[in-house]
Protein backbone atom coordinates (compact mmCIF):
# COMPACT_ATOMS: atom_id res chain seq x y z
CA UNK A 1 0.00 0.00 0.00
CA UNK A 2 1.38 3.20 -0.90
CA UNK A 3 0.31 6.13 1.49
CA UNK A 4 0.14 9.67 0.04
CA UNK A 5 -1.39 13.20 1.60
CA UNK A 6 -4.57 15.67 0.63
CA UNK A 7 -3.52 19.02 0.57
CA UNK A 8 -4.85 22.52 -0.54
CA UNK A 9 -3.24 24.62 -3.26
CA UNK A 10 -5.76 27.67 -4.15
CA UNK A 11 -9.17 26.75 -4.01
CA UNK A 12 -8.06 23.28 -4.98
CA UNK A 13 -7.15 19.87 -3.29
CA UNK A 14 -4.51 17.99 -4.43
CA UNK A 15 -3.08 14.21 -3.94
CA UNK A 16 0.55 14.13 -5.34
CA UNK A 17 1.17 11.39 -7.17
CA UNK A 18 5.22 9.47 -6.37
CA UNK A 19 7.15 8.33 -9.06
CA UNK A 20 5.98 4.52 -7.45
CA UNK A 21 2.57 5.43 -8.14
CA UNK A 22 3.07 6.85 -11.74
CA UNK A 23 5.22 3.79 -12.67
CA UNK A 24 2.26 1.48 -11.25
CA UNK A 25 -0.66 2.99 -13.72
CA UNK A 26 2.03 3.41 -16.62
CA UNK A 27 1.31 7.06 -16.45
CA UNK A 28 3.65 10.19 -16.32
CA UNK A 29 3.00 14.22 -15.82
CA UNK A 30 0.69 15.41 -18.08
CA UNK A 31 -1.03 12.04 -18.60
CA UNK A 32 -4.94 12.47 -17.65
CA UNK A 33 -6.29 9.63 -15.08
CA UNK A 34 -10.05 8.56 -14.81
CA UNK A 35 -11.65 7.50 -11.73
CA UNK A 36 -14.26 5.50 -10.94
CA UNK A 37 -16.55 4.53 -8.30
CA UNK A 38 -16.30 0.53 -7.47
CA UNK A 39 -19.45 -1.54 -6.44
CA UNK A 40 -17.89 -1.68 -3.03
CA UNK A 41 -17.60 2.27 -2.91
CA UNK A 42 -13.83 2.55 -3.22
CA UNK A 43 -12.68 4.63 -5.88
CA UNK A 44 -10.13 3.26 -9.05
CA UNK A 45 -7.62 5.29 -10.33
CA UNK A 46 -6.94 3.65 -13.88
CA UNK A 47 -4.57 5.47 -16.78
CA UNK A 48 -6.75 3.93 -19.33
CA UNK A 49 -10.73 5.51 -20.12
CA UNK A 50 -12.97 2.45 -19.00
CA UNK A 51 -15.66 3.45 -21.58
CA UNK A 52 -13.46 3.56 -24.43
CA UNK A 53 -12.36 0.02 -23.39
CA UNK A 54 -15.76 -0.98 -23.54
CA UNK A 55 -16.63 0.92 -26.26
CA UNK A 56 -13.82 -0.71 -27.96
CA UNK A 57 -14.91 -4.24 -27.21
CA UNK A 58 -18.39 -4.01 -28.16
CA UNK A 59 -17.16 -2.89 -31.98
CA UNK A 60 -15.13 -6.06 -31.79
CA UNK A 61 -18.30 -7.82 -31.42
CA UNK A 62 -20.27 -6.07 -33.76
CA UNK A 63 -16.88 -6.34 -36.25
CA UNK A 64 -16.61 -10.37 -35.97
CA UNK A 65 -20.43 -10.91 -35.84
CA UNK A 66 -20.79 -8.98 -39.41
CA UNK A 67 -17.10 -9.59 -40.95
CA UNK A 68 -18.38 -10.73 -44.32
CA UNK A 69 -20.52 -7.60 -44.56
CA UNK A 70 -17.80 -5.43 -43.94
CA UNK A 71 -15.29 -6.75 -46.15
CA UNK A 72 -18.24 -6.78 -48.88
CA UNK A 73 -18.48 -2.80 -47.96
CA UNK A 74 -14.43 -2.30 -48.23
Amino acid sequence: MIETKIRKVGNSAVMTLTTEMLTLLDAKEGDTLYVVRTDDGALKLMAEDPGLKVALEAADVVMNENRDLLQALA
